[in-house]
């Protein structure tokens, strides 16, 4: 099973790459594609651009030609996911939708936690559909001075500061914590309050499965 990844960070390789040594992962093999000028340029045009949108659809329709499903694993670009999609033989997903649907499950309080501004809207938009089906509160939150930490290449602080915020959020009894954004999972060892949910595993079961069902189709 190929499951192709595009990126906006180098770092966020190494996390697919780990998260995918699971047995639950053993018949997958893993490509990535990295692009970080597409979340400079949200980043530079503080949200996402019609022109930004399409040039990242077709990175991703260019993977979906070598892949059994394209995974896009930049939530401040998950929107785009929907409509490459729609064009693509195989399927294409963002890897925060199958978090958004896992943190919502149970109803109660959700709190996804964001390190990049221009995600907090479309995490938002996100994970309050998700949550129309099982009744969960759901509040997305920016850590603030993450990211500055994070393009300073200081990953330990970076990560540090993101499991502060999640065990902040447990501490005011959310039942769950998401860390919505890929290059966060790895603090999710750090907490000591919970332990949060975090992006890669959900999305490449979700991934596995959508592949699956289209290769029974064929």
């Amino acid at each position: 099973m190929r499951i192709a990844c595009l990126h906006t960070a180098d770092s966020n390789i190494a996390v697919f790459e780990e998260r995918c040594r699971g047995a639950d992962f053993a018949q997958v093999r893993l490509t990535h594609a990295v692009r970080a000028d597409l979340l400079a340029q949200v980043e530079a045009s503080k949200g996402l651009t019609s022109s930004i949108a399409e040039e990242t659809a077709q990175a991703l329709l260019a993977l979906a030609a070598d892949a059994d499903a394209v995974i896009l694993t930049c939530s401040s670009l998950g929107p785009v996911a929907a409509n490459a999609a729609g064009e693509a033989s195989v399927p294409v997903l963002r890897v925060d939708a199958a978090l958004a649907d896992e943190s919502v499950k149970n109803g109660g309080r959700v709190v996804a936690l964001c390190a990049v501004a221009t995600t907090l809207e479309p995490t938002r938009a996100l994970f309050e559909a998700a949550a129309t089906a099982t009744g969960a509160t759901v509040d997305v939150r920016l850590v603030p001075s993450a990211w500055d930490l994070f393009k300073a290449g200081q990953k330990d602080r970076y990560l540090a500061l993101i499991a502060e915020a999640a065990d902040r959020a447990f501490g005011e009894g959310v039942e769950t914590v998401a860390l919505a954004q890929a290059s966060m999972t790895g603090a999710a060892v750090l907490c000591r309050s919970g332990t949060p949910l975090t992006s890669p595993g959900a999305g490449l079961r979700a991934a596995l499965a959508l592949a699956g069902k289209t290769i029974r189709a064929a």
